[in-house]
């Protein structure tokens, strides 16, 4: 009986070993003459993940405008967006094939998309994809990556700079409203600490609450 029991225990023990991958789809995106010039964004199904940022030596084109830091930070995107990644990541078979479209237009940073789960892995790399869905979901990480590299420009405000806040989170508005910033929940952080705060400006205040409302949609 000792033995069979012992035997039982190991194979519980051994089980995790054999599970299947979680499904991960991972965004590496660089560009040296943006800051941060390179990124990296890991999305799990669950809508947890992970970003990290590098950001490169590339001149700044408005000195009034302030040096984004590099993040290192796990991150929590919405529900329909990450559907529509691993959607997207089914209907294109996994990424396979080659999704760049060759065409001569203008550099828009190189996005290296990758899959892995239970049915494999796939790579996908481009500029400018000849299918217009891969292009259309590289356009909306690169927003959501926008989106985080900003929420690290308000905390470094925040700390430093409480007047540059006012310039940058209308910024961040006007982003959010034409679409370069996406996924303004993944900095619902920030944004509460904004609109809680009654030492920065009431307009700082009023903003982060537009935001946290149309976040919140």
């Amino acid at each position: 009986m000792r033995k069979a029991g012992l035997f039982f225990v190991i194979v519980a023990l051994a089980l995790p070993v054999f599970a299947e991958p979680v499904p991960v789809v991972q965004v590496e995106f660089s560009n040296p003459e943006l800051t941060p010039a390179q990124w990296t964004m890991i999305i799990r199904l669950d809508g947890t993940g992970h970003f990290r940022s590098i950001r490169g030596n590339a001149p700044a084109k408005d000195r009034t405008e302030i040096d984004p830091p590099s993040v290192d930070r796990d991150i929590k995107l919405g529900e329909e967006f990450v559907q529509r990644v691993f959607q997207l990541a089914q209907n294109k078979r996994f990424f396979k094939g080659d999704c760049e479209s060759h065409l001569k237009v203008a550099f828009q940073g190189w996005k290296k998309v990758s899959y892995s789960g239970p049915e494999g892995q796939a790579v996908c790399e481009f500029n400018y994809s000849k299918d217009r869905e891969v292009q259309s979901i590289g356009e909306s990480v690169v927003a959501a990556a926008a989106t985080i590299v900003e929420g690290a420009k308000l905390e470094s405000l925040l700390q430093h700079d409480r007047l540059g806040l006012d310039h940058e989170i209308e910024f961040l508005a006007e982003a959010a409203r034409d679409g370069r910033a996406q996924q303004i929940c993944a900095i619902q952080g920030i944004l509460e600490r904004l609109a809680d705060d009654d030492g920065v400006m009431e307009r700082v205040r009023k903003r982060a609450k537009l935001l946290l409302a149309e976040a919140a949609k």
